[in-house]
């Protein structure tokens, strides 16, 4: 399962980047992203975790 989509990524990359200084998004950065975004994640469970809910909240990430 992959929460990242490598179309929405070169996407925001774009918008990011008005300048259109990056041409291009390599297949690592999909990957990588990836593994923050568990992180994060994973984080975010353990704060929730740690104040006894049951619900990841965005103040949690």
């Amino acid at each position: 399962m992959s929460l990242i989509n490598k179309s929405k990524v070169r996407e925001t990359v774009k918008k990011v980047d008005p300048e259109g200084s990056i041409s291009s998004v390599a297949e690592e950065v999909e990957t990588e992203l990836e593994k923050k975004v568990e992180e994060l994640l994973k984080k975010g469970i353990e704060r929730a975790k740690a104040n006894q809910r049951k619900t990841l909240l965005a103040r949690d990430l």
